[in-house]
């Protein structure tokens, strides 16, 4: 396949020798490819070729030559298409020195003068990605209400999630005020910014960008999901105050009541994007093991929306392991043994091929914690929803939503929790814990 890409690179790029090309790591929703071309450093971003969205392509161009003309840093865009060279909807652009990976941006000491400043400049950079003139972007969608379509996206899926029904509650109970319509990047966080030791060298993935409330960026950016694992809540690098602070210095500061809000909205919203991708290999319309096992990381942001509401403490549930049964090596031994396998064989391979072998022990080892605890951790919620007069969680998630159940009462709040905790000791029993600032 890369040497049919490479073909087709070279014809878009008049003629120019194709050579270095590989397949990136980065990007869920697109492949990346980095190439030189006549030995110009250039990255493609394709749309999957089963999955092709020549609207957001066409938008994305318009947003990167509007975001270049206001001043934000992006890489220079060589040029785009519809498809019909390279497979599907695509952009080229020049690749920048730098570095987008968030545990290496948050722990390695070269970066650590970039990181002290780092929340302030992109606050500044918001300030100047907001002033962008709508006009200059004609393509770009108006979000008017997005709670309501974040709702039905959410009830599409027919799954109930009381924790998300507590925070859809709190957010349409208390709406922040209003705000001039502006330019929003819609996935601006730690893992879409290049940064280079002396700071943020480009704001990447603009295929999220719509017309909207400004402030969504602010809390997106603060979702704690972008922090991996670090405790400060700006991109594990950063205070709200500093981004705050940077973005006053261009435009008006903006209300951090209303920033809360939109960092709560930002959790919900975490959660449906992960059931959204996990649907594209679910309803088969791609076949992918890190869309499937970014399903089970719902519960990971649902978890955030309690801890963002002070619903929650962080503690979970313990449980007893199923005693094991049959012959050995037994379930848990052969799925440690194949974990072990991939991380041994593919510690030297290519940069994705590690990556995949990184998600796929992911997969495995939530796959053993749902067979060794999973059944006394459903023995305790069950207990817990008989305390709130539930049967299940739809029963709970449905009182919840039209009313007949409190958030507020003690038995309600407590099975809320233990309908997010229990399976997150499956999913990712790490993820509560935070590592201490720097």
């Amino acid at each position: 396949m890369n040497e049919d890409l490479a073909g087709a690179l070279s014809a878009v790029l008049d003629g120019a020798e194709i050579t270095g090309l590989r397949r990136l790591t980065a990007g869920a929703s697109r492949e990346t490819w980095a190439f030189d071309a006549d030995g110009r450093a250039l990255v493609l971003r394709r749309d999957p070729p089963e999955v092709p969205r020549p609207v957001e392509v066409r938008r994305e161009a318009e947003c990167f030559r509007a975001a270049a003309r206001a001043g934000v840093p992006i890489p220079t865009l060589v040029c785009s298409g519809e498809g019909d060279a390279v497979g599907s909807p695509y952009l080229i652009m020049e690749r920048l020195d730098g570095e987008t990976l968030p545990p290496r941006l948050l722990r390695e000491e070269r970066y650590a003068a970039a990181r002290a400043g780092l929340a302030r400049e992109l606050g500044r950079t918001l300030a100047r990605l907001h002033a962008i003139p709508p006009a200059e972007v004609p393509s770009l969608e108006a979000v008017d209400d997005p709670l309501v379509r974040l709702r039905a996206e959410h009830d599409a899926y027919g799954e109930p999630r009381p924790a998300l029904e507590v925070a859809f509650r709190r957010l349409s109970r208390h709406p922040p005020s209003g705000t001039p319509r502006a330019v929003v990047h819609g996935d601006f966080r730690n893992g879409n910014l290049l940064v280079g030791e002396d700071g943020l060298r480009a704001v990447l993935d603009w295929e999220l960008a719509h017309l909207g409330d400004p402030r969504e960026d602010l809390g997106w950016l603060c979702l704690r999901a972008w922090r991996f694992g670090a405790a400060e809540e700006v991109g594990g690098f950063g205070s709200v105050e500093e981004l705050l602070d940077g973005y006053a210095e261009l435009a008006q500061r903006p209300d951090p009541a209303a920033v809360r809000w939109w960092e709560l909205y930002a959790c919900v919203h975490w959660a449906v994007i992960c059931r959204m991708q996990a649907e594209r290999h679910l309803g088969g319309s791609e076949r992918s093991m890190e869309m499937a096992v970014l399903g089970r990381r719902v519960v990971e942001a649902e978890y955030d929306a309690l801890l963002a509401m002070g619903l929650v403490d962080g503690a979970l549930p313990a449980a007893e392991p199923v005693p094991p049964a049959g012959d050995r090596p037994t379930i848990e031994e052969l799925l440690d043994a194949v974990s072990g396998a991939l991380a041994e064989e593919l510690e030297f391979a290519d940069d994705r091929s590690a990556y995949l072998a990184r998600v796929a022990r992911t997969g495995l080892g939530v796959v053993a914690r749902e067979v060794s605890l999973g059944p006394d951790l459903h023995r305790q919620h069950a207990a817990c929803l008989a305390d709130a007069g539930c049967s299940d969680d739809a029963a709970l998630a449905e009182g919840l939503r039209e009313g007949s159940l409190d958030p507020d009462d003690g038995a309600v709040a407590a099975a809320v929790r233990s309908s997010t905790l229990t399976r997150l000791a499956v999913a990712n029993p790490r993820y509560p814990n935070t590592r201490p600032p720097r």
